[in-house]
């Protein structure tokens, strides 16, 4: 059964993430999960208390067993970059090698920022398959910086039965005019209940794509849980937009407003990674990209938490669905429930 704490940490965020209904979005939570576990297993007391209070005690579990099969193409690194002047629990560099993808680099931030900065983009740049060239902005690593927990995922998954090239065409999109827009009908599996429609995509690999559609304007996504678990199968005829999303994030603000603060402060307790007291996480950066077309979908995405010191370091009949208006897009482990992407679609 999909994790009911791991949906409402998805949709909470989102909607701190992208309270403007009318604009596009998109964001990683698998990505994102991964890199505050990390930060969770470095944390603690309040710092702790509040990372885990938004995943969810088990989220390292339902991370690690949402295994993409081998009928997809995926990649996932967790990588802690660290200066090397800053001293380090050797139990938690046990931590992160158990992480999928998990390993720690040494990284010279205090002598040459801007060089550390180039080798982690091209770090993620290679996880992702080039879709994420350059995570990390100018002056996102400073000499300040000591360390840097990054997490990269990449997801490639053809469906489980194709949209016929011959029938997409340009249809009406709300508020965007005419969109590509592909057709497919076929037994899908579908749910309906007040205020949202419901349409899940199997994909290869174990994974799936589901549709959340409002009834009305996107607005609150209170509903989307009790539609999921609508779903079931029957007919459906599914007209649905082509997708091209890459949207880069600062989520420090959004973390703030869900109650992920200590550890942006003095308070931060980070001594599970170092016995240095003074570490706290700068700021929490990412970006993803989602890619929809007749044969799947594709998917890349990466979170950088960057980390420095309070104090300045020395460095029936076929049912039609009509997706022609804003929407949520939501890419997750059909298993386990890991939600590997989610896209507010305003105008594809």
């Amino acid at each position: 059964m999909p994790d009911r704490a791991h949906l409402r940490f998805v949709l909470a965020l989102h909607d701190a993430i992208a309270p403007d209904r009318g604009r596009n979005a998109c964001w990683s939570p698998y990505s994102v999960a991964a890199a505050l576990g990390m930060v969770a297993r470095a944390a603690r007391g309040t710092a702790r208390r509040e990372v885990v209070a938004l995943l969810g005690e088990d989220h390292a579990d339902l991370l690690k067993a949402s295994d993409v099969g081998d009928d997809a193409e995926s990649a996932v690194a967790n990588t802690l970059w660290v200066w090397e002047g800053l001293p380090l629990r050797e139990d938690f560099l046990a931590e992160v090698a158990g992480w999928p993808g998990g390993r720690v680099r040494s990284a010279p931030f205090r002598a040459d920022p801007g060089g550390v900065r180039e080798v982690i983009n091209a770090d993620v740049a290679d996880t992702t398959r080039g879709l994420v060239p350059r995570l990390l902005p100018p002056g996102a690593i400073t000499a300040d910086t000591v360390a840097t927990l990054v997490n990269a995922l990449y997801l490639k998954c053809a469906w489980a039965e194709e949209f016929p090239a011959r029938d997409t065409a340009p249809r009406p999109f709300r508020g965007a005019g005419d969109v590509p827009t592909m057709r497919l009908e076929t037994t899908l599996r579908y749910g309906r209940t007040a205020g949202w429609e419901a349409v899940a995509l199997a994909a290869r690999g174990g994974v799936e794509a589901v549709v959340l559609l409002p009834a009305g304007d996107l607005g609150s996504t209170e509903g989307v849980p009790g539609v999921l678990d609508a779903l079931d199968r029957q007919r459906v005829e599914l007209f649905l937009p082509k997708l091209d999303l890459a949207v880069p994030t600062a989520l420090g603000d959004a973390l703030r407003a869900v109650g992920v603060r200590a550890v942006f402060t003095e308070d931060a307790g980070l001594t599970g990674l170092s016995p240095d007291p003074r570490l706290r996480v700068d700021e929490v950066l990412h970006e993803s990209v989602l890619r929809v077309d007749e044969q799947g979908f594709e998917g890349a995405a990466a979170t950088a938490v960057t980390m420095r010191l309070t104090s300045v370091v020395e460095h029936p009949p076929a049912r039609t669905v009509r997706v022609d208006r804003p929407h949520l897009l939501l890419v997750r482990h059909a298993g386990t429930g890991a939600v590997y992407f989610l896209a507010q679609v305003a105008a594809p």
